[in-house]
């Protein structure tokens, strides 16, 4: 996947640690320095402090696929000095009424309901010297999920905010630096697309991002399934659905990633700022409460076919709740269980694994799988504590549309048995909560057409069906139709 694609994906979307919880601050220090530092630093990038450490910030950006063979004589192309893209995105969405034996404050709405989303965004980069890139990505944004993104864990528009409004607002979702540094291999040529610049560099490299974007330009980027604006539109399609990464109410945050290729190998880590309350808008800019995330990615071929397979792990670490704690708490009171009132410093890791590969020259599949710390609530991204998730991409040639795209996913996503206890007893979440829970595994099914109009301008339909929407097995299934129109403009 090209650097392109991955940062033209739209998003969404107190008291002191014991002695004990501080015990390991060090070693996550240290990790941090590991896996980000050591490696800018050895190529000589700059550094920051990372508590009692020094951090080196860094920018990774996938190596494209168009090297010049050692035996063929090209003319290289000059540096593209300026960027200039853009890109318009209009999702609608519609359900049905279904049945719903009763219904709570984060509850999917049983009445039949449409929503809609549209956002305009421009990609404005400009070179600094032959290998740093300055980039900001102002926006105009409109519109909500449907019931104002509430309702199903594995919500079913990428493009839906946590935040929604009826007329336009103008936000700057991204805003960072990136610098290259060559380190041996062939010479590959980038092209020009949103967020990068046509220039050259080394296929073993040292890439290095920092300022402000979103977790999952860098981590967790699959060719089939990650950007809402092109192939498929659910959560947890896109995402690992238990990757719980730092992002505020729109799906972006402060932070710095370095990603290192060397031959079929790259290794990725990073520092990012959570929130300053879970599900919160603003970024925790003091990074007090901070994610660090690191992913090994693994590139190989199969009958002439690539392929990839990636590990990522990350931990959060921040003023969180206890899922039991809160229980305990609406015991004592008579109340219901609210995890607001027993937050304290914690830490909750997680782990996923994400793999594609191309089966035919027209085919690709994939598929994740994911867990996190289900005794926590979650901060961030949504109510998943582990979730697996597949399917395949297939471009039209067979019927003569080989510009088209037919996709076909399957999610099913849990609770741990805490999670399950705390909205059982009626607690609310990120984005679920019926006040009551018969708990079955959320399971979810969507397909996708994506019809190229022309260069740049697509049109697809969409359909998902949600058994079990917000794990409970006394309201739905629901089904959901979406149409998308999205424009490129260069």
């Amino acid at each position: 996947m090209t650097f392109a694609r991955i940062f033209r994906n739209g998003r969404r979307r107190n008291r002191p640690a014991s002695r004990r919880k501080f015990a390991y601050a060090p070693w996550i220090n240290a990790f941090a320095v590991i896996c980000i530092g050591l490696p800018a630093v050895a190529a000589g990038a700059e550094t920051v402090a990372v508590g009692d450490y020094e951090l080196a910030v860094a920018t990774p950006r996938p190596a494209p696929a168009h090297p010049f063979p050692d035996n063929m004589t090209m003319e290289i192309p000059a540096p593209e000095s300026v960027g200039f893209h853009a890109q318009s995105t209009v999702v609608k969405q519609y359900h049905p009424g279904f049945s719903a034996i009763y219904s709570g404050a984060n509850s999917l709405d049983p009445v039949a309901r449409w929503a809609q989303t549209v956002d305009l965004t421009l990609f404005l980069g400009l070179r600094l010297d032959d290998n740093t890139e300055f980039w900001i990505n102002p926006e105009i944004d409109q519109g909500s999920g449907l019931n104002n993104t509430l309702g199903v864990a594995g919500f079913p528009s990428g493009e839906a905010y946590k935040v929604g409004a009826n007329v336009p607002y103008v936000r700057l979702p991204r805003a960072f630096f990136r610098r290259v540094i060559d380190l041996g291999g062939e010479t590959l040529v980038t092209d020009s697309g949103p967020n990068q610049l046509a220039g050259t560099h080394q296929s073993d490299n040292l890439t290095i991002t920092a300022g402000k974007f979103a977790v999952v330009d860098i981590f967790d980027t699959n060719t089939y399934a990650h950007d809402p604006r092109a192939d498929f539109l659910n959560w947890a399609v896109i995402e690992s659905g238990a990757f719980d990464y730092a992002a505020d109410s729109w799906g972006y945050t402060y932070g710095a990633a370095t990603e290192w290729n060397v031959s079929r190998w790259t290794l990725r880590g990073g520092v990012f700022a959570l929130s300053e309350t879970p599900n919160g808008k603003k970024p925790d800019a003091s990074f007090r409460q901070q994610m660090f995330v690191a992913e090994l990615e693994r590139r190989h071929q199969w009958r002439e076919h690539d392929g990839k397979l990636k590990l990522l792990a990350f931990i959060n670490r921040a003023n969180m709740a206890s899922y039991a704690d809160a229980v305990r708490a609406a015991a004592l009171t008579g109340g219901t269980p609210d995890v607001s009132t027993v937050r304290r410093f914690a830490s909750r890791p997680g782990i996923a694994l994400n793999f594609e590969q191309e089966v035919t020259a027209d085919l690709g599949v994939f598929a994740r799988a994911s867990m996190n710390d289900g005794s926590k609530e979650s901060f961030d991204f949504t109510d998943i504590n582990k979730s697996v998730s597949g399917g395949f991409a297939l471009k039209g040639t067979s019927w003569n549309r080989p510009r088209d795209t037919l996709g076909v996913a399957a999610v099913i996503n849990g609770l741990s048995g805490d999670a399950q206890s705390y909205f059982a007893n009626g607690g609310l979440g990120v984005l679920v909560g019926d006040g009551q829970l018969n708990y079955r595994t959320e399971r979810i099914l969507e397909t996708y057409y994506a019809l190229q109009l022309d260069h740049g301008v697509a049109i697809s339909l969409d359909y998902q069906y949600v058994q079990n929407p917000a794990y409970n097995r006394d309201r739905g299934s629901v089904s959901l139709f979406g149409i998308r129109l999205h424009a490129d403009f260069r």
